[in-house]
């Protein structure tokens, strides 16, 4: 009978809440407030001949300022994409509506899911309620006294100004034209409902997983005169249906005002444990009865997660995990507001997880509840943050006072959802540290939930190189011993593939976090111009394409597109496999797999801005590197001479949610077309999970590599999805170079002297005798707009085919085994000459899209040259490659198709050397930073 009565006293509910709540969505007046005179002028009271669609926004409406820009590669145009129509200010908007008899003379609650920034609320020409502020949860206005029975008018006026400074150059993702527009409107869900006089305010779920129970904390609100005796009900359930608990009924007296009730709810061992294998969820339901039939209902759903750093590392229910993340800054294109539904996160979430990612970090802003629903169902952890990249916390008090509030209004709406497992106060926080250390500890004393960091990195010195007290996690990009992201090392090293992060990591005892990895600059697709239907244009694209068509390079951009794409591949396959060889890592936070838009057009993804594949790998490809499993492999070098041996030590990164038991580790090297040279297998009895396991050595001759070849290094585990391939370059030893009556040379004088007698002549000049741009091996570092003091080249690019590369195996773009020949290198810029038959080219940046090269062919005067700015003549560049490169340019030169058609006079030579020697000046990875 109980049950039965539970079960009516759950559907009226259920049927009493629809039809005590009205949806606001629809058509509403407008009227745009420039000039800041509406309230003078008491808008409130008039009604609006202009109309908008809400929820949505005035750029989705093209209300505002239409854009004036033309497509021209100009800072205002390539530093983010363009917005069609725009408005910050004041806006006032009003409709009316019809109150039922219902719910007549009955406290009311407006709600309104998203808004930037502030909303203030008139009923009937009267303010309601004080004004709203947040950025990251619904405002929310509380009509006290209710409304009578029939019309009435709601007026609401949002201002999209901002209020506190939350970060330089309104750079927060939660305030920015940079990703999310400054948009003015409503989004998501829009109500006025009944509060009745007693209502559940809030229900935060605690998860006990070692004893089998959760602690329920149900925040109840006495609105009435007089205390009132309440009986709640408490029922968990599978959201499948497949567990149901046993129900918890309390009776208690309220007070009037809030009063918060505590509840322990016994679950059992029979629990399902949440995480991103099994993203097992429940839901609460708490009913509350009160004068006899009436009801109150609320349902919360929640996970059994428990987050922990103790060891330094990151464990979920007692189980370590590895974050495989990339960031998540708000970029959504066509609307340039977030979804607030979840169709609308799921290809971001469901993308990611095809990609092998476990972990999204929303970077200085919070997304809306469907976020955070999918992230739960998908089996996401999730580090958000509060509105916050500022370089100056601390001095505006008012601003701290919104963070604070901030925080609080997150952990009120979103603190249930499992996938919320972590949080930093923000982005790359600058100044005043101890209030930062004394933010995370207040929040960790209201919701311990989850793990806290004061900041995600910083530049602030003295800090930034090694966690601050309060930290629980540590992001960063180096230690105070070193760097623990490829940026710093990769142009700087020579490829070598046994190393990880150890070294930087000694002493570490929280969990350590790699920041912002990659920032691999890739050319733009011009054939993404199409797909931006909705409120920014991509003006930045449409210059770009207006510069290449006007230099007759248009029909170039895809393979500028595909070299720079693949060499960034490559690098971001190296960036995440040192995170996974480094035992002590936690994870690493990429930047980006998908394109960031905005701070310079930073088109640094392997996705586009949309989550569409850009074509550079395949997700299937990609998840070799990044994946709960991922076979390793150390060995010293890219390059090898024929007479050395290949030798690899395997490890297997297991960071599944089970051990691998009595599996072979099956090795193989061979040849592009599938010839082996070599193979093994190693017996390992048991790959644990949660760390790095090694599983032997191998070696494998070389001497049978009979000519210079790529060759594929393969590991695998027997009877799985699991493998990994990585290539190295075999060049066995040239006896004797026969250069026939090639001239080789390094003086240019002697150079133009041979030719003019008809001869065939090879320069290569050293490096400091050249004009050019600098040689590097790493593209452009996040945007050549907003990080200018760089090289600026995106890699190479060459036609594998061509006879002058027959005997050097590569692809049409860089990969490692260029590293050395990049690094003794000028870049040639060839505008100013008479075009050139490139055999080596190098892709420019967007910005200036001039014309590239390292290795050419010309006719001069009488003769034939080739001019190489890839040092490739100094004795003491021995390298095999480089002998290689050498090799394979003289035998093409002595062959019959050597017949270059274009010709360059002397003082087209002349014009690419200098006069005299001049100091190679090579820039670091920190040199960018300057003047920021």
């Amino acid at each position: 009978m109980k049950s039965f009565l539970l079960i009516v006293l759950i559907g009226i509910s259920s049927i009493s809440t629809a039809q005590n709540r009205l949806d606001l969505s629809g058509t509403w007046g407008l009227a745009l407030d420039s000039m800041d005179v509406g309230e003078k002028e008491q808008w409130y009271m008039k009604s609006f001949s202009d109309a908008i669609s809400l929820p949505g926004t005035t750029d989705q409406a093209r209300k505002g300022v239409p854009n004036q820009l033309v497509p021209k590669l100009e800072k205002p145009q390539l530093l983010r994409l363009t917005r069609k129509n725009s408005y910050v200010g004041a806006a006032w908007y009003n409709r009316e509506i019809s109150i039922p008899k219902h719910m007549a003379g009955q406290p009311l609650e407006l709600s309104l899911e998203r808004v930037l920034w502030q909303s203030r609320l008139w009923i009937d020409g009267e303010e309601i309620a004080d004004a709203q502020e947040s950025l990251i949860t619904p405002h929310r206005f509380l009509i006290q006294k209710g409304l009578s029975a029939g019309k009435h008018t709601i007026t609401l006026r949002i201002d999209n100004r901002k209020r506190y400074d939350i970060s330089a150059n309104d750079l927060a993702h939660a305030y920015t034209n940079d990703t999310q527009i400054i948009w003015n409107g409503v989004l998501g869900k829009m109500s006025l409902q009944v509060k009745q006089k007693v209502s559940i305010q809030n229900v935060n779920v605690y998860p006990d997983v070692k004893n089998g129970k959760i602690k329920v904390i149900v925040a109840l609100e006495n609105n009435g005169d007089k205390s009132r005796k309440v009986k709640l009900c408490l029922q968990v359930e599978q959201l499948d249906g497949q567990q149901k608990f046993e129900r918890k009924e309390v009776q208690a007296t309220l007070k009037e005002g809030v009063q918060k009730l505590e509840y322990d709810y016994l679950l059992g061992t029979d629990i399902k444990k949440w995480d991103e294998f099994t993203p097992e969820l429940y839901r609460l339901s708490v009913t509350c009865q009160f004068d006899k039939k009436k009801t109150e209902r609320k349902e919360v759903s929640f996970g059994m997660r428990e987050i922990d750093n103790s060891q330094g590392i990151i464990t979920v229910n007692g189980n370590r995990i590895f974050l495989r993340g990339t960031l998540e800054c708000c970029i959504f294109p066509l609307t340039g507001t977030p979804p607030m539904t979840e169709d609308g996160w799921m290809k971001v979430f469901s993308t990611a997880k095809e990609w092998g990612l476990n972990h999204l970090r929303f970077h200085s802003w919070c997304p809306p509840e469907a976020a955070f629903n999918v992230a739960d169902k998908l089996g996401f952890y999730l580090q958000v943050e509060l509105p916050n990249w500022s370089y100056t916390i601390g001095k505006d008090k008012s601003m701290t006072k919104f963070l604070y509030n901030e925080f609080d209004r997150m952990i009120e709406d979103y603190g249930n959802h499992p996938s919320f497992c972590m949080m930093s106060v923000g982005n790359e926080l600058q100044y005043d540290f101890e209030l930062l250390n004394s933010m995370v500890k207040y929040m960790k004393a209201q919701d311990n939930r989850r793990l806290y960091a004061t900041t995600t990195f910083t530049f602030e010195k003295g800090h930034g190189a090694k966690p601050e007290p309060e930290d629980d996690f540590f992001v960063t990009q180096w230690t105070d011993k070193g760097w623990v992201r490829g940026q710093g090392i990769f142009d700087q090293e020579p490829p070598s593939f046994y190393k990880d992060y150890s070294e930087a990591m000694q002493g570490m005892d929280i969990p350590l976090i790699s920041h912002e990895i990659g920032q691999y600059a890739v050319f733009p697709n011009l054939k993404e111009i199409d797909k931006y239907t909705g409120v920014l244009d991509p003006l930045n694209f449409k210059a770009v394409k207006q510069d290449l068509q006007n230099k007759g390079l248009y029909p170039r951009a895809d393979e500028f597109l595909k070299a720079s794409g693949k060499l960034a591949v490559l690098l971001y396959k190296e960036e995440i496999e040192r995170a996974m060889k480094t035992k002590q890592f936690s994870g690493f936070q990429l930047l980006d797999l998908h394109d960031f838009p905005g701070q310079g057009t930073a088109l640094v993804g392997l996705l586009d801005a949309f989550w569409d594949s850009k074509g550079l790998i395949e997700a299937s490809d990609f998840r070799q590197f990044c994946a709960p499993v991922v076979p390793l492999a150390r060995f010293a070098k890219a390059t090898y001479s024929g007479d050395e041996t290949f030798s690899a030590s395997i490890e297997i990164a297991n960071y599944s949610n089970a051990a691998i038991n009595n599996k072979q580790i099956a090795w193989q090297l061979s040849t592009e077309t599938g010839t082996p040279i070599s193979s093994g297998k190693l017996n390992v009895e048991s790959i644990s999970k949660g760390m790095v396991t090694s599983c032997g050595e191998i070696s494998a001759g070389l001497r049978r590599v009979e000519k210079a070849s790529k060759l594929y290094f393969t590991v695998s585990i027997e009877g799985t999805q699991w493998k990994n391939t990585w290539a190295i370059w075999v060049y066995p030893a040239i006896k004797s170079l026969n250069v026939g009556d090639v001239l080789l040379t390094q003086n240019v004088e002697e150079a133009l002297a041979a030719l003019n007698a008809g001869k065939k002549v090879l320069l290569s000049p050293k490096m400091n005798l050249l004009k050019g741009l600098e040689g590097k091996f790493l593209p452009v570092f996040w945007s050549p707009v907003h990080f200018p003091r760089q090289a600026g080249t995106m890699g190479l690019l060459c036609n594998p085919q061509h006879a002058a590369l027959q005997h050097f195996p590569t692809e049409m773009h860089s990969n490692w085994q260029w590293w050395n020949l990049v690094k003794r290198s000028k870049v040639l810029v060839v505008d100013s000459i008479p075009p050139v038959e490139p055999i080596v080219e190098s892709v420019d940046n967007f910005t200036n899209n001039r014309k590239l090269v390292s290795i050419f062919e010309t006719r001069c005067g009488k003769g034939k040259l080739i001019m190489s700015a890839m040092d490739i003549l100094s004795e003491e560049d021995n390298k095999p490659e480089i002998q290689q490169m050498l090799y394979s340019l003289v035998s093409y030169m002595n062959s019959g198709n050597f017949a270059p058609k274009t010709i360059l006079s002397e003082n087209d030579i002349k014009s690419l050397v200098l006069k005299q020697e001049s100091e190679t000046v090579e820039t670091k990875a920190t040199s960018i930073y300057r003047d920021l």
